[in-house]
């Protein structure tokens, strides 16, 4: 019987070995991972979650890396009707946005980490001069349509559904303890 090489080890077929080897580098290097993997694995920035704000569902594509969130929505030439962008600090604190390379007139809800929103302010649209939180609470931000806020009734002391918000970030990847949500 011919050997790979001898050594102290134990012996393997040439054969064994080739057929082990192809087995893994299928595995890891072809992606034939079970397919329960595959739904995690489609979820990434440009996904759209369903996420509530009173009686509302908006779409929003979750911003959870400074990457994501420092690209936000510059760029795009349009916005779908109740969709948007949301923001996700690790931590709370006063929010700035501006509007650099942005064409869509837009508005942003401050929430706190329950999910209260606070503040909503217009951002126009090219606007690098920025628009800030007043308070220092701050751990989400939501980017909407112009108007979408006050055209749905959705104003400071509504809530943002929390539940929805950690089926998103896990679906993403991302573990909710990284982020500052309260229970």
């Amino acid at each position: 019987m011919q050997y790979c090489h001898e050594s102290n080890r134990p012996n393997f077929n040439c054969n064994t070995l080739l057929l082990l080897l192809s087995v893994l580098s299928c595995a890891f290097f072809t992606g034939c991972q079970p397919e329960a993997n595959t739904d995690i694995a489609s979820a990434n920035a440009k996904t759209y979650f369903p996420v509530q704000i009173e009686e509302r569902t908006l779409q929003l594509q979750l911003a959870l890396t400074l990457d994501e969130q420092r690209q936000g929505l510059m760029f795009r030439k349009e916005l779908p009707e109740n969709h948007g962008m949301l923001f996700l600090s690790e931590r709370p604190r006063k929010q700035g946005f501006w509007m650099k390379n942005t064409s869509l007139p837009l508005d942003i809800g401050f929430f706190e980490s329950g999910g209260r929103l606070v503040e909503v302010h217009k951002l126009f649209p090219f606007d690098e001069s920025g628009v800030a939180s007043r308070s220092d609470q701050i751990l989400i931000a939501i980017e909407t349509k112009r108007d979408w806020y006050a055209d749905n009734n959705i104003r400071p002391g509504a809530q943002l559904d929390m539940e929805s918000l950690r089926a998103a970030i896990i679906e993403r990847g991302f573990s909710p303890a990284n982020f500052a949500i309260e229970d």
